[in-house]
């Protein structure tokens, strides 16, 4: 659940736990392996790629999503919401939102800026640098596809009905992806600290490719936070409840009530009060 603490040591072996449960015999390898790979590719150990250089689409920021697919998933065990997602399409799940920002990172031979500049391309190129990487983890072409295909689904202008699923399992695994990565961080307990971060990302995207000042969204950190009430409420909720298909209430606890929501609330009070100072 929810922490400041999270790490992708702790993601990971709640993952493996969860994994376990579904299955003891099912090995664990692919959750290993990717989670290694996370770490080695933004703490900017892999020879091709340099260190995340974001404040706010970092790694804790892929932790958090991940944190929120894993209870997700055990939500969806508990509930028996969806019989034909098993252990490996929970493992290629976890693969989906551990990478499913990677593409924020930048090559070693790209020199100018950060990776804020890659905010409108960053999922075709996770999908990518996916297909790259998922080959040598013993993942089946079809796999891939799969968990690039959940990659789209968080694109902030996706739609989930245009992309082509190959099973059923693999549409629930986009639900489950997107909804962690929006549940992940506006229930983050720092969201409201990191919101002047993303302001500062979208400025270098929107100056990376040329974006006149008067068609930006957003004039500053201040009217971000004072329209964050909206996109949650306009934009965020509707398309977790209709298109990734409600699954936020397989997070929800015996007594009825949703943590993370409950945190989006509080965030989104605290967010609102500092919006008008």
């Amino acid at each position: 659940m929810l922490s400041k603490l999270c790490t992708v040591a702790r993601v990971r072996d709640e993952a493996k736990a969860h994994l376990h449960q579904l299955s003891p015999a099912h090995p664990s390898t692919l959750i290993d392996e990717v989670s290694a790979l996370v770490e080695t590719l933004f703490h900017g150990r892999h020879p091709d790629y340099q260190k995340v250089d974001l404040r706010y689409h970092n790694l804790q920021h892929t932790v958090l999503a991940t944190q929120c697919y894993v209870d997700l998933g055990g939500g969806c065990a508990r509930q028996g919401s969806t019989p034909g997602f098993g252990p490996r399409e929970f493992s290629l799940g976890y693969a989906a939102i551990m990478l499913h920002d990677s593409g924020y990172l930048k090559t070693r031979d790209d020199v100018t800026g950060t990776g804020a500049k890659y905010t409108t391309t960053h999922v075709q190129r996770s999908c990518v640098l996916a297909g790259i990487m998922l080959p040598g983890l013993g993942c089946s072409p079809e796999e891939i596809e799969g968990v690039q295909n959940a990659i789209r689904c968080t694109g902030l202008t996706s739609r989930i009905e245009q992309i082509v699923f190959k099973t059923a399992s693999q549409r629930t695994t986009g639900c489950m992806v997107a909804t962690a990565d929006y549940l992940g961080q506006m229930a983050d307990p720092d969201y409201p600290d990191k919101l002047p971060s993303l302001y500062l990302e979208f400025e270098e995207a929107n100056d990376f490719n040329g974006v006149p000042p008067e068609q930006r969204p957003f004039k500053s950190a201040k009217d971000l936070m004072a329209k964050t009430t909206g996109f949650w409420n306009g934009f965020a909720m509707p398309k977790l409840e209709r298109e990734y298909e409600g699954v936020y209430r397989w997070l929800a606890l015996p007594d009825g009530g949703n943590p993370y929501l409950r945190a989006v609330e509080q965030n989104l009070a605290a967010i609102a009060a500092r919006a008008v100072k």
